[in-house]
C-alpha cells in the first residue's frame, strides 16, 4: 500500500513540474518583501503566500498544520496532542531563527529558551493571510530573522455596516471548536472582533512503549478573542487599534514514554498595540508600537507521577516585550523606491522554579526583570530598483545596538533578471543574526565564565523560475553559515551544564516548489533537501557532525485538488518525511524511522452563507512519531459548519 502511494505522488509531482498560474502569483502583491505593498514579479526574494482563498479551504486546521505543509518549513509537534510546544524550523535552521510576526510586528516569548513566539496562541480562524519570507531578513527584520520571517496577517473588517460569523466544529479525541465574530465598515472605520474557544479530551502524549500502563489522557481547553479598529482621521492619515488575548491550560507528562497524571501548563498571552500611517507627498510615514506578555505556569502536584525525580514542582516563566518603529517608503522615482527606519526592543523576563524530592526542597536562584532584560536599538535602509530592462536589485543595510551585546552590522543584496518573459532568475547574499534569549544569558545554565555573543550568519540563495501564462516551476538552492552558534554544553558531573557559542554552523538545501491549474484540477507539490553540521573544536583537532535534530534530510507534500462543482470540493495530499535523528541528553543520537500521512479534505457551499466541511487526517492510520516517545495523532476527523452573514 505505502508504495502505491508514493508512486501515485511520484507520478503527480512529475506532473506539477509542468504548469502553474504564474499571471495570478507573479502579478500578486506582498508587503513582507520589502515592507512596501511590490509585486512577486519584481522582487527577487523567495516568498510564499497562503491566501484567504486556501485558508478557506483549509478548515478545520491548527496554524500549525497549514504551515507543515510548505516547502522548507518542518513545525514539529504540530501533529501531536494539542498544546505541544511547535518548534518551526525553516531551512533546516534551529527553533527561534525563523521570525514571527503579527501584521508586521515581530512577537517574542521573552521567558522561552528560544525566545520564539508560541503558535499554540494564534487560531488560524483569525488569520487572514500567511506570507512566508525564506532566506536571512535580519536587515529589515532584526534579530532572529536568520532563516526567514512568517508575516501573520489577521482579519479585517468587512465592506458591510455589520456582518457576522458562526463556526462549530467537533472531531476525534473528544475535540470541540465555536468561533463567533463580528466585522463591518461604518463611516470611516474599520473594526473587527472575533472569540475561538477549542476543547479536547485528547490522547496520552507520552508513548506507551509497553503497551499496558495504562496513560491518561492529556486534555486541552482555550479560549481566545483578537479585536482591531482601523480609524481613517483624514485622506492622508489614518490609525490602527488592535489587542489580542488567548489562555489556555494543557496536561503535560513527565517526560518521553512516562506518563504523568497531574502535570498542568496554563499559558497565557496579552498582545496590545497601536499603529499610524501619514501619507507625506510620495512617501508615506509608519509608525507601530505593541506590547506583548505570555505568562507560563508549570504545575506537578506528582500524586500520580510517572517516576520523576521530584514529589512535587512548581515553576512561572513570564515574559514581556516592548517594540516600536519609525518607518517611511518614499517614492523617489515609478522604478525607484526608498525605505528607511528606526526600531527599538525591549525584552525583560521574571523566572522561579521550586520543586520537592527525596533530597528535600530545592529552589532555583529566582530572576527577575531587575537585571534580566535587554534593549535593542536598530537603524536600517535599503534601495529598491525596479524593472530596469527586465533587471530589479534590493540593496540593504542595518546597524543594530545592544546595551550588553555590543554592535552588529547586517547587508542584504538582492538581485533578480528577467531574461525573457517566461524565465526568471535570482539570487540573495546576505548576513544575519540571533541574539541570546534571556533563559540562555541569564537562566540556570548561564555560562559563569564567558559573556554570550549574538550568533551570525552569513546566507547565499539563487534560483530560477519558469512559468507561462498557465505554468511556472520555482527552484532554489541556499547556503547559510552561522557563526558563534549558541549550544547548550553537558560536560557531566560535577561541573555544571551552560550554554555558550560554538565555532560555526554550516547548513545548505534545495527547494522545489509547484503548482498546477487544470481547469477543475489543481495540482500542488514541493521537495526540499537538507543537510547541515556543526564544525568546533575538540582540543587542538577540529570537529564535524550532523545536528539538524528532529528535521528530515528530505520532506515532500503533494496535493490534488478537484472542483466538483463551483460549491463542491474534494482535496487529497501525502506528505512524505524521511529518517531523521533525534538528540539525547547525555547519550549517542537515535534514528527515527521515516514516514507518511493521507489526507483527505472536502467542503461544500450552501449558497453564500454556509460552508459544510470535513478534515480527515492520517486516513491510513499510521503510526508515527514527530518526536520521540511522544505520540502523533492517529486517523481522525474534524467535520464542522462555518455560517457567514
Amino acid at each position: 500500500m505505502k508504495k502505491k502511494i508514493f508512486i501515485a505522488a511520484a507520478v503527480i509531482f512529475s506532473s506539477t513540474l509542468q504548469a502553474q498560474d504564474s499571471a495570478r502569483i507573479l502579478n500578486e502583491v506582498v508587503v513582507t518583501a520589502t515592507k512596501n505593498p511590490i509585486k512577486q514579479s519584481l522582487t527577487g526574494k523567495v516568498i510564499t503566500v497562503i491566501d484567504a482563498a486556501q485558508l478557506e479551504k483549509s478548515n478545520g486546521q491548527s496554524l500549525g498544520d497549514i504551515l507543515n505543509t510548505q516547502g522548507g518549513l518542518i513545525i514539529n509537534g504540530s501533529s501531536n496532542n494539542l498544546g505541544t510546544n511547535q518548534d518551526v524550523y525553516m531551512r533546516g535552521a534551529s527553533a527561534g531563527k525563523t521570525l514571527l510576526m503579527i501584521d508586521g510586528v515581530p512577537v517574542y516569548d521573552a521567558s522561552g529558551i528560544s525566545g520564539a513566539f508560541d503558535l499554540n496562541t494564534i487560531p488560524v480562524e483569525q488569520v487572514e493571510r500567511i506570507e512566508i519570507l525564506k532566506g536571512s531578513q535580519s536587515t529589515l527584520y532584526g534579530s532572529d530573522a536568520i532563516a526567514g520571517v512568517i508575516n501573520i496577517i489577521t482579519k479585517k473588517g468587512g465592506n458591510k455596516k455589520i456582518g457576522g460569523l458562526v463556526q462549530v466544529a467537533a472531531g476525534n479525541y473528544g475535540t470541540f471548536k465555536t468561533g463567533v465574530g463580528v466585522n463591518g465598515t461604518i463611516a470611516k472605520t474599520n473594526y473587527n472582533v472575533q472569540f475561538n474557544t477549542v476543547n479536547s479530551r485528547g490522547f496520552s502524549s507520552a508513548y506507551d512503549a509497553v503497551g499496558n500502563q495504562d496513560f491518561d489522557k492529556d486534555g486541552f481547553d482555550q479560549t481566545g478573542v483578537r479585536a482591531n479598529i482601523n480609524q481613517k482621521i483624514t485622506d492622508k492619515f489614518g490609525l490602527r487599534l488592535n489587542t489580542q488575548f488567548n489562555r489556555y491550560k494543557t496536561d503535560l507528562d513527565a517526560g518521553s514514554f512516562t506518563d504523568d497524571g497531574d502535570y498542568t501548563l496554563k499559558v497565557k498571552n496579552a498582545l496590545a498595540g497601536i499603529g499610524a500611517d501619514y501619507t507625506l507627498g510620495k512617501s508615506i510615514i509608519h509608525f507601530n508600537y505593541s506590547y506583548n506578555t505570555i505568562t507560563r505556569n508549570y504545575l506537578d502536584d506528582s500524586v500520580k507521577r510517572g517516576g520523576g525525580f521530584s514529589y512535587y514542582s512548581k515553576s512561572e516563566y513570564v515574559g514581556r516585550s516592548h517594540f516600536a518603529e519609525f518607518y517611511s517608503n518614499i517614492a523617489v522615482h515609478k522604478k525607484v523606491d526608498v525605505l528607511v527606519g528606526v526600531d527599538y526592543r525591549n525584552q525583560q523576563t521574571n523566572q522561579n522554579y521550586m520543586s520537592f524530592s527525596s533530597f528535600g526542597l530545592y529552589e532555583e536562584p529566582e530572576f527577575s526583570d531587575d537585571s534580566a532584560k535587554v534593549n535593542q536599538l536598530g537603524v536600517y535602509a535599503s534601495v529598491v530598483l525596479k524593472d530596469l530592462a527586465g533587471f530589479n536589485v534590493e540593496l540593504g543595510g542595518r546597524y543594530n545596538n545592544f546595551n550588553r551585546y555590543g554592535d552588529v552590522f547586517t547587508f542584504s543584496f538582492n538581485p533578480s533578471y528577467a531574461i525573457n518573459k517566461n524565465l526568471r532568475v535570482f539570487s540573495n547574499i546576505s548576513t544575519g543574526f540571533k541574539a541570546p534569549s534571556l533563559y540562555q544569558a541569564w537562566g540556570p545554565a548561564r555560562n559563569n565564565t564567558t559573556e554570550l555573543k549574538p550568533e551570525k550568519s552569513f546566507s547565499f540563495e539563487a534560483g530560477a523560475q519558469y512559468a507561462t501564462e498557465n505554468s511556472s516551476i520555482r527552484a532554489v538552492y541556499f547556503i547559510r553559515n552561522i557563526k558563534d552558534n549558541i549550544v547548550y554544553v553537558s560536560p557531566g558531573f560535577p561541573d555544571p551544564d551552560y550554554y555558550t557559542n560554538a565555532d560555526e554552523q554550516k547548513d545548505k538545501g534545495f527547494e522545489l516548489e509547484t503548482k498546477l491549474h487544470l481547469g477543475k484540477v489543481v495540482l500542488t507539490g514541493n521537495y526540499t533537501n537538507l543537510d547541515g553540521r556543526i564544525e568546533t573544536k575538540a582540543g587542538t583537532k577540529d570537529t564535524a557532525f550532523f545536528n539538524l535534530y528532529r528535521r528530515p534530510r528530505q520532506a515532500i507534500n503533494l496535493s490534488a485538488e478537484l472542483s466538483i462543482t463551483p460549491n463542491f470540493l474534494v482535496r487529497t495530499g501525502v506528505q512524505s518525511i524521511s529518517k531523521r535523528f533525534e538528540g539525547v541528553y547525555m547519550s549517542a543520537p537515535v534514528e527515527m524511522p521515516s514516514y507518511y500521512t493521507w489526507n483527505l479534505y472536502t467542503q461544500y457551499r450552501i449558497g453564500k452563507i454556509a460552508t459544510l466541511y470535513a478534515d480527515l487526517k492520517n486516513i491510513t492510520d499510521e503510526q508515527y512519531f514527530e518526536i520521540r516517545g511522544y505520540n502523533s495523532r492517529r486517523f481522525n476527523v474534524v467535520a464542522g459548519v462555518n455560517l457567514k452573514f
